[in-house]
């Protein structure tokens, strides 16, 4: 049962983005409802890896890799703040990240990025030291050393309890049918009735193409499903996470290793395929052949949002005041959703943001030349 008709913010959506965004607006003292269908931390967040890739992703974010990495900066911060005052430890694991190579051609792509300060490049010996079962194909490897990762749902209950013990109201397994501009304020009809809100913010991913449509706009996020395994490492220490071509493996505290992962454009079944799994698999042991030999434990899929450009949705609706959107970070929602949360804040709160960002993540932008492509 709601506990009030009516609050100055409401977030429609409590994955990483949504919790995030709910907290930053709880610090700044704001009056915030969030409301999710499911679970906090459920769906596509609790499918993620939780890499905080602003490194590994550099190719495709490097127009706005200081967001990225401001956002990767943000979680040093957070993981003693939130722990601190929610007693949750979201597992910030570190170790950085290892980007193999096997091409000249490889190495050569990623000239720009073995120029940031947090990278360095290591021989196949020097890999082979840090990870001795890494596969001998191969030349070296990009060593990202601030790209740790963390628990992705525990880091979004993290968000919602912090926002919680700030004030905020969480209401789970509610599921909101209609935002209505009302023009002093917004009406959001509900599982449980309506209520009104001074200013609304949808970040429910994929799912966010209904209030797209419900409000005007054309914008379209398109799902692009990953599949994932995990298996039990009870084999070979490894406490770096390993990356090529898009496809992880990411050791996580309690011994797991976390492989993935699949792209399988508009794609909204999200449970996992033969298929899937098997070229998951493949890809491992063409990284780490000594996977091969441990434990199988599950499988999974989750549908990351992804937008013309590979940029999220980030701002105020160009014709609703009070409406904002921030959804469709495709496979980068557990590494922005810091700096989401903060932008989204500090826009409802009239504080200075970044030109830049402001224009990159614009609701209502178009394809122009500088696109990230499908990623």
């Amino acid at each position: 049962m709601l506990k009030t008709n009516h609050t100055e913010v409401a977030v429609i959506g409590g994955g990483i983005i949504g919790s995030a965004i709910a907290y930053y607006l709880a610090k700044d003292k704001r009056k915030v409802a969030l409301f999710e269908e499911r679970k906090i931390g459920s769906r596509s967040t609790s499918a993620a890896a939780g890499m905080l890739g602003a490194h590994s992703e550099y190719k495709e974010f490097q127009h706005v890799y200081s967001f990225a990495r401001s956002s990767q900066l943000l979680y040093k911060e957070l993981y003693h703040e939130l722990k601190e005052q929610t007693g949750m430890d979201f597992e910030m694991k570190k170790g950085g990240l290892l980007q193999l190579a096997f091409t000249s051609e490889e190495r050569e792509e990623r000239n720009s990025l073995m120029q940031l300060p947090a990278v360095e490049w290591l021989t196949r010996e020097e890999a082979k030291r840090k990870v001795p079962h890494l596969t001998d194909q191969i030349i070296g490897a990009s060593f990202l050393k601030e790209d740790v990762h963390v628990t992705p749902a525990i880091a979004s209950n993290s968000f919602s309890k912090g926002a919680l013990l700030l004030g905020a109201e969480i209401y789970e397994f509610t599921k909101v049918f209609s935002v209505v501009n009302e023009y002093s304020h917004y009406k959001v009809n509900i599982t449980q009735g309506s209520f009104t809100a001074d200013q609304v913010v949808i970040a429910s991913g994929v799912w966010s193409n209904y209030f797209f449509q419900q409000t005007g706009l054309m914008n379209a996020i398109i799902p692009v499903k990953g599949e994932c395994i995990a298996v039990l490492n009870d084999q070979l220490p490894l406490v770096h996470s390993i990356f090529h071509d898009q496809h992880y493996i990411v050791p996580r505290n309690n011994n797991e290793l976390i492989v993935g992962a699949t792209k399988r454009w508009d794609d909204w079944n999200e449970e996992p395929t033969l298929e899937g799994i098997e070229m998951v698999i493949k890809k491992a042991k063409e990284m780490l052949p000594s996977i091969q030999g441990m434990r199988w434990l599950r499988s999974w899929a989750g549908l990351r949002p992804q937008t013309f450009d590979g940029f999220p949705f980030i701002g105020e609706h160009p014709e609703q005041k009070g409406l904002y959107f921030a959804a469709g970070h495709q496979r980068n929602g557990i590494l922005l959703a810091p700096g989401t949360g903060k932008m989204i804040a500090n826009l409802i709160s009239g504080n200075p943001v970044n030109s830049e960002w402001v224009e990159a993540f614009k609701i209502d932008r178009l394809p122009s030349a500088v696109s990230i492509g499908r990623g």
